[in-house]
């Protein structure tokens, strides 16, 4: 596989008994980027990240991180940070614990940007991890998975638990991160609103298999509402793709892919679409899949 990619698979499925949680999964997403993992309960996400991370192994396929590294792998160990859930620490041990832990794990530490980041945090290291509020135990879990100084930080649903000001808190601090560090984000979440915020890149998985992925930009300049008469619907329907169709008696609203470049119908506006809009439409409409999606690699046709 080739490198330059935070992470990439062919053919990747996981199956638990007689269940596939994800299958026929072939994603190329480039490294530099701050990646949003969206998908329902159930849909894969935390699966693939599992995969991603060396957590499970894969029952078809392959996957690979950082550059070309085989998930798993101690090169990938080394270059490859994970958060998981409910930022999983020990609470019975104090944070100086904790970093301890880290240091005697990894072969690659930064103890002085661990303090000094707690410290300019204000989190006493002297305290048990259970003392500590949602938000600073998050901070930790994130700072331990700074210190590694890694090329891709995985983070399931690291907002879940935390109240709006721990979640704008953590948030801001993920971002200072890959500001100086130029590191590769890819992170799953339920909060929507937040991957306007500070994704540039989004993958939809439903049902185990991916729905959407693309560049951010490119993917909202794509799309946008058209608004006109309903008794016109079905001829705009035969021109663009439509991911969310709603009608009423006299008017309807179209979600389309139609690029910027396309001209609107007579009698029709266009109005632009925002990614949580848009992202959402794609969530009700399972079935819908236009986006673009990525590259097949090495000749391999991507499934979506």
């Amino acid at each position: 596989m080739s490198t330059g990619l935070a992470m990439e698979t062919a053919g990747l499925g996981k199956r638990y008994g007689r269940t596939w949680a994800l299958r026929d999964c072939s994603l190329a997403v480039p490294a530099g980027h701050v990646v949003g993992l969206v998908g329902a309960n159930g849909a894969g996400k935390t699966t693939l990240l599992s995969l991603a991370v060396g957590l499970a192994t894969a029952t078809t396929g392959q996957v690979r991180v950082a550059g070309g590294r085989p998930a798993g792998s101690a090169a990938a160990l080394d270059a490859v940070a994970f958060v998981a859930q409910e930022a999983a620490l020990y609470r019975n041990l104090s944070v100086a614990d904790m970093l301890r832990m880290g240091r005697g794990m990894n072969r690659r530490w930064d103890a002085d940007r661990a303090q000094d980041r707690l410290r300019e945090l204000g989190i006493p290291v002297a305290k048990k991890v259970g003392a500590l509020s949602g938000g600073q135990r998050s901070q930790v879990a994130l700072t331990l998975a700074l210190a590694k100084r890694p090329e891709l930080l995985v983070l399931d649903e690291p907002l879940a638990a935390l109240d709006p000001v721990a979640r704008h808190d953590f948030m801001a601090a993920l971002m200072t991160a890959v500001s100086q560090d130029g590191i590769s984000v890819v992170f799953s979440s339920h909060v929507v609103s937040e991957l306007e915020r500070v994704c540039d890149y989004v993958v939809v998985v439903h049902g185990g298999r991916i729905q959407v992925c693309g560049e951010v930009e490119d993917l909202v300049a794509e799309h946008c509402v058209l608004t006109g008469p309903a008794e016109q619907a079905e001829t705009v329907v035969q021109r663009f793709p439509v991911v969310q169709d709603r009608r009423a008696a006299a008017q309807a609203h179209l979600l389309a892919r139609a690029p910027a470049s396309s001209a609107a119908p007579a009698g029709w506006q266009r109005h632009p679409v925002g990614l949580e809009e848009l992202l959402l439409a794609y969530m009700r409409e399972p079935s819908a899949s236009v986006l673009p999606g990525p590259q097949p690699l090495h000749g391999e046709q991507v499934v979506h």
